[in-house]
């Protein structure tokens, strides 16, 4: 056999590839990790990291239409200036890229600014066409978009990937998707000032969060301006002279706009990655199919985060690529916990969470408590802002303990960051009450609400 160019080979710099590589190389391995596009990975490029830059910019509208509630004067309209936004944050995530490098360079990683894919179980083939055998080599390609329905005309459209650097600001936009990513964008382009229409398959967005969330964003949606259609998808997209796009909907209207935003979800991304032809099994959805250790059926070949299809989240995809490298090159066997990881939509007022939903607790739990609570917050008294703050625990009412909370409102994601610690913790209704409110806090309201508001018991068979 031909011996090893090196101990570990990464395809796919982003968070979860560049933590395993660096990890392991601190225990000493011979790491090379390569990147076909631009190190940092869709957080950083193209995901939660420029989102969020495009979030706060969004707010600042929110900010000057309240300012004056709280005694400001501001003389003359402001004016958005899409190009300094995104040259801005283009340099932010170029400053970051470069961040991610430097931490490679200082572990002693070797950067590859090529593609790489699997010849067999130890044997990665770059592409011009170089062939190294890796004693490990761990998948870390994350996931890219899904551009569905594939109506005629779908060639118009743009990804997710490509919203944040178009040239000019869409005034008009129609969004396809009623996941996180859809919603996300929607709440953001309307308060940049894009007359924004979202339509989406299902009866309400978000489907797979808890309801009373649902129905609090949908309705946020509306109020920011933006024109909700649920149960509508595109059957045809065309573009006509002078740019614009005419798309025919499901429900016969037609809606002009500059730009059709497909954001109906993501899939793992392995195709042409000579995964199966190593005899790496994949999932329906073409996940790599790995156990608790993110080890695949081939022994020599693990794959940590989206491309996992287990939970899409940057921190989670870092957690596996930390927990993959002690376990392989650490000697510590490390599985990852996947239970109670806290997370955040960030659309405005946004929305975090902790556990389980409602729906989720009551087709597992005999006896569900629910305490709730909708208030509008202190912030909007003097603004005259109609925002609204909903806050949801849900209890397992035959030990107390908290199953799932749940935030719609300002700096809900915040609160979910923190909450996540004490229901990770195994903590009890009794916990929250216990604790001392802080005032004037929207979060207070998490540690007083003592009135439970709804019980759900499950029929027991009989014995």
């Amino acid at each position: 056999m031909t011996p090893f160019d090196t101990d570990l080979f990464v395809i796919g710099a982003g968070s979860g590839g560049v933590r395993a590589a660096r990890i392991a190389a601190g225990y000493g391995a011979k790491v090379k990790i390569a990147e076909e596009f631009r190190v940092g990975g869709t957080c950083v490029i193209r995901g939660c990291v420029p989102k969020k830059l495009y979030v706060y910019a969004s707010r600042f509208a929110d900010e000057f239409a309240e300012a004056a509630g709280y005694g400001w004067e501001i003389p003359e309209k402001p004016v958005f200036h899409w190009r300094s936004l995104v040259e801005a944050k283009e340099k932010e995530i170029t400053r970051l890229s470069g961040i991610y490098r430097a931490n490679l360079e200082k572990a002693g990683v070797e950067l590859i600014e090529k593609r790489a894919v699997v010849e067999d179980c130890h044997t990665v083939r770059l592409h011009d066409g170089r062939k190294l055998r890796a004693k490990h080599i761990l998948i870390a390609t994350g996931a890219s978009p899904v551009m569905e329905p594939h109506v005629p005309g779908i060639e118009h459209a743009i990804s997710s990937n490509q919203i944040f650097d178009l040239k000019h600001f869409p005034h008009r936009l129609l969004i396809v998707g009623g996941g996180y990513i859809a919603v996300e964008f929607a709440s953001i382009f309307a308060r940049l000032g894009s007359a924004v229409s979202l339509c989406f398959r299902s009866d309400n967005v978000l489907r797979g969060f808890d309801q009373d969330m649902r129905k609090g964003v949908s309705e946020a949606l509306t109020h920011a301006g933006v024109a909700v259609s649920p149960g509508t998808l595109p059957t045809r997209i065309a573009r006509h002279a002078g740019g614009h796009l005419e798309v025919t909907l499901s429900d016969g209207r037609h809606v002009i706009a500059d730009q059709v935003l497909i954001a109906t979800g993501r899939k793992p991304h392995t195709a042409n990655l000579g995964l199966e032809r190593a005899g790496v099994e994949l999932d329906a959805s073409g996940a790599v199919k790995v156990d608790a250790v993110s080890q695949s059926n081939i022994p020599s070949i693990h794959a940590v985060g989206d491309v996992t299809n287990r939970i899409n989240l940057t921190p989670v995809a870092i957690r596996e690529g930390h927990a993959y490298a002690d376990t392989v090159f650490g000697g510590k066997k490390i599985a990852v916990d996947h239970h109670n990881v806290p997370s955040a939509v960030f659309t405005t007022p946004e929305l975090g969470t902790v556990g389980l939903t409602e729906e989720q607790a009551r087709r597992t739990h005999d006896v569900v408590d629910i305490y709730k609570t909708s208030f509008r917050p202190m912030r909007a008294t003097l603004s005259g802002a109609q925002e609204k703050t909903i806050m949801k625990i849900v209890v397992d009412g035959e030990t107390d303990k908290v199953l799932g909370v749940h935030i719609l409102g300002h700096d809900a994601g915040e609160m979910a960051q923190v909450l996540g610690i004490a229901v990770k913790m195994g903590a009890t209704k009794a916990d929250f009450d216990a604790t001392m409110a802080l005032h004037p806090t929207a979060s207070e309201e998490l540690v007083t609400m003592r009135t439970r508001t709804e019980r759900h018991e499950r029929l027991r068979a009989a014995e």
